[in-house]
Formats: C-alpha cells, structure tokens, sequence
C-alpha cells in the first residue's frame, strides 16, 4: 500500500478498533474459549479434499450441535462416499412463523498440506497459536466459520433466543475442487434440508492495514471456472528432417496469443459498486480513475490505470491463463502431440461457448483443437438485498466506525455458485479481517488468522445471524 493510502488509513477513526483486546488464553469469555476449543479440533482433524476424512469432522461437528441443545431430528450426517459426508444442523424459529431460514454455510474440506512445505517450527495439522496469529491449514479456509457458525449455535441456545425463522448451518465437503462436493450432493438429495431465502458463506471479509480498518466486503458475485484444452496433432517424424507444421511450435505460438489477449472489460451492479466504494479509500490517482471509469468504461485512460492492478484486472474481464503444458515423445522425434490446459474465470454472463469461441478467433489456425474439459454452469450476481447489506452495514459501523461495506466479485469459486443458479441470493460475508499484504496464505504456505480477527469475526456473525432472524428485521 502507498504512502497515500497509509496516510488515509490512519485518518480512519481508531474508535473503530474492538475495544476488547485481550484474547490471550486466560483473558478469554466462556464463549471465545469455547470456539477456539471447536476451532482447535476442526483444525487438527485432517480433512484434505483428497487424502483427508471430512466424515470425522462432520461427526465431530454433530456431537457439538447436541451439546448445544440441538435435537437429534434437527441434525443430519451424510454424503455419497463414507469419507465424505456433511453435517447440516436447524435451530428450529418462532412456531407460526412464515419466514424462510437462512442458511449459515461453510466448508470442512481443506487444500492438502504437507509439513516440509511449512516452516520447520510449524505443522498444517496442529493448530498452533504465536505472536497474535493463530496458524494451521484451514484457519483461514474455511474453518474459522466452520468453527464459529457452531460456537454461534451454542451461544444463542444457552440465552434462549427463538428467531423469526429457522436457522440452518451446513459444514459441507468437497468445497475445493473434490469429486463429492457436499452442497451440491445436498441440494439433489436433501433440497429440504437446504431450502432457504438467502445463505450466508465464505468470500466476503475485512480489510486492515497494520491494525486499522479499511473497508468490510460483502461478496455477491463470482467468477465462473471453465478449463479448456488447447491441443495440436501431427503425423511427425525423424527430428533430423524438421518441418514447417511442428505440434509445440503451433501450440506455444497459439499460447502466445492467448496470453497478449485481454477480453472485454465489463462492470455489474456488483463490481460499479466495489469500485465506487474502493475509490475512496485508494490512493487519489487509482481512485480518481476509478470513478472515471465507472462512469464510462470506453475511458482507455482510465481503465489503463485500475486494469495495471492484476486484481482490479482480474474483477473487469474474463480472464484465461495457460496453466498446464505436456508434448512430445522422445527427444529425437518431431512431436506428434503437443497439449495445454488454459483455465479461464468467466465473468457473470459469460459462458463456456462464447469464451471458446473467443480464444479460437484470437488464435486463428485450424491446426489449434480447442476442447471444453469443464465447462461451469452460469452464476448470476446475488442482488444487493436491503434485508442483508442494512445490518451488515449497522454493524460494521458499531464494531469498526465509518468504514464503508463494499461489494464485491470473487476471481475464484465457491459455493454460493450452486444456490444462485437456484435462484437463491448468496452472500459472502464474514468479518473476519485480514491484511492482504501479509495475511494472504489460504492453500499456501504457514496459512494464518488473526487471534484479534478470529474473535471479532465470531461476534459480527453472532450479531448479524440475530438481526437476520428477529421480527423487526427488514423483510424483503
């Protein structure tokens, strides 16, 4: 972050750091205690997507929702495979009412980690607590909300508190990229169990600087995966007689276009509204060109400067980037194959066919065979419920200040792909802070969250499940 931005952040007020700032261990309430134990064994259960037992986290995570007081008939384990199961639990409303549940999700699956990787004094699996930072594989991905959504669940069934609808949670599997993943075996087998007005998931969260705030995201859109195969075929031959038709040569030649190609630049109600909020809390510059070019996004000068940010970039177009290379099959022969995986992030609207047909205009040659591998289905923008965005937008005020609630697009997927297909608004939403300057590690290296976060995550969601379930909550 620039000088100029650092100068802004420290105008923010410093009445919006939590004023409880004692989270050592002994220092802690009942209920912080209380989810850092659940976070603690979600943690060190080992539920890699591929070599992990999501099952025993899932059973693990029942058992907490009866100690919390929840009926046997309102808990549900299972999934298609023994290792790959969910658990979605229902804190039952007011008798009467006709409100719709919301649907509290998040992901038990984690990204495989292995202890080499990590630093010597570190293990992905054994949840570990240092300077501020509480580190392990999937602190940050997704078990912080796992961990918090169920703590939650105690919390409001100790004190008594009925809401205006029921409450689901669903801890799912296979989020990150499995071959089981858990919601959308849920919504063919279990629709009941999943049927709500809008769900609130991973995607969205917090941005600091060194401490202070700068703005809390809500995510309601998201780019959709497509994975294309760029492959050229040839008789070959002896490589002693070179020929003017060579496979690698045409493929690295096709690669090469694709990689100088920019698709369109596009904006949605969402992203409009990300970078008019981000444009006052940017550096006077990109801020400035930011606002330009919302209002007209043919301003090339404009879009010159934010699109120079590869994550600004990557918000404003479809984007497709060679990822994996194979050919050739002997070190003295002309290649007969020659292969690439190109995978692209589509933007809300855009589909697996016309990104296709984009690349084989751009690459112009016959030679180039393009093949959709995995094409995702279309995932439309959540609109901006007043329902949701108001109380988020209350109680970021009354934990943090006047820092603004941005929406925004995820580059990458989760699941809230799955109920916006369905028609259902999903939200990802989580006060749970970071610095991305430092902070950024899910599915990488010593993957960290912040002790002072972890907790004023858990109390913004603990506030914002209440307001979303009480009578006095807007209705849509």
């Amino acid at each position: 972050m620039r000088r100029s931005v650092f100068l802004l952040l420290l105008a923010l007020p410093l009445g919006a750091q939590s004023r409880n700032t004692g989270y050592t261990a002994g220092q802690l309430t009942v209920h912080q205690q209380l989810t850092r134990d659940i976070y603690k064994q979600l943690v060190e259960i080992k539920t890699g997507v591929q070599t992990g037992n999501i099952t025993d986290a899932a059973v693990a995570m029942a058992q907490r929702f009866r100690e919390a007081g929840i009926p046997e008939a309102d808990i549900f384990v299972g999934g298609p495979r023994p290792e790959k199961h969910n658990v979605v639990a229902r804190i039952r409303g007011r008798a009467g009412s006709t409100r719709k549940p919301i649907l509290l999700l998040a992901h038990l699956d984690v990204v495989e980690a292995l202890k080499a990787d990590w630093s010597a004094d570190l293990d992905p699996f054994v949840f570990t607590e240092r300077e501020g930072y509480y580190y392990g594989r999937g602190t940050a991905d997704d078990k912080a909300m796992a961990a918090i959504f169920v703590a939650n669940a105690y919390r409001m069934k100790q004190e008594g508190f009925v809401p205006d609808r029921d409450i689901i949670i669903a801890l799912t599997a296979d989020e990150e990229g499995g071959s089981s993943n858990g919601v959308a075996w849920l919504l063919q087998n279990h629709a009941d169990k999943m049927d709500a007005a809008y769900v609130l998931n991973e995607g969205g969260g917090g941005t600091h600087r060194q401490g202070t705030p700068l703005f809390n995201s809500v995510q309601a859109a998201e780019k959709v995966v497509t994975n294309l195969t760029l492959r050229v075929t040839n008789k070959g031959g002896h490589s002693s007689v070179p020929r003017s038709d060579n496979a690698i040569v045409a493929l690295a030649d096709a690669l090469s276009k694709v990689g100088r190609y920019n698709f369109p630049i596009k904006l949605s109600e969402v992203t409009r509204e990300f970078f008019l909020g981000t444009s006052t809390v940017e550096e006077p510059a990109m801020g400035r060109a930011m606002k330009a070019m919302v209002a007209n996004p043919g301003d090339a000068a404009a879009a010159a400067i934010v699109t120079a940010d590869p994550r600004y970039n990557s918000m404003l177009r479809t984007t497709c980037v060679a990822t994996m290379l194979s050919g050739g099959h002997a070190e003295n022969a002309l290649p007969q194959l020659a292969e690439a995986n190109v995978n692209c992030r589509m933007y809300p609207g855009e589909t697996s066919e016309t990104t296709r047909d984009a690349l084989a205009k751009v690459i112009n040659d016959t030679s180039v065979q393009i093949v959709t591998r995995r094409a995702g289905a279309p995932s439309p923008p959540s609109p901006l419920l007043a329902e949701v965005m108001q109380p988020v937008t209350r109680i970021t005020r009354e934990m943090w200040g006047g820092i603004p609630v941005i929406p925004v697009m995820s580059t990458g997927a989760t699941d809230s792909r799955f109920f916006r297909t369905r028609g259902v608004p999903a939200f990802g939403v989580s006060g749970l802070f970071s610095d991305p300057a430092v902070d950024a590690r899910a599915h990488g290296r010593d993957e960290r969250m912040r002790v002072k976060s972890f907790f004023e995550g858990q109390e913004f969601l603990y506030r914002l499940t209440k307001a979303l379930s009480q009578p006095n909550a807007i209705t849509p």
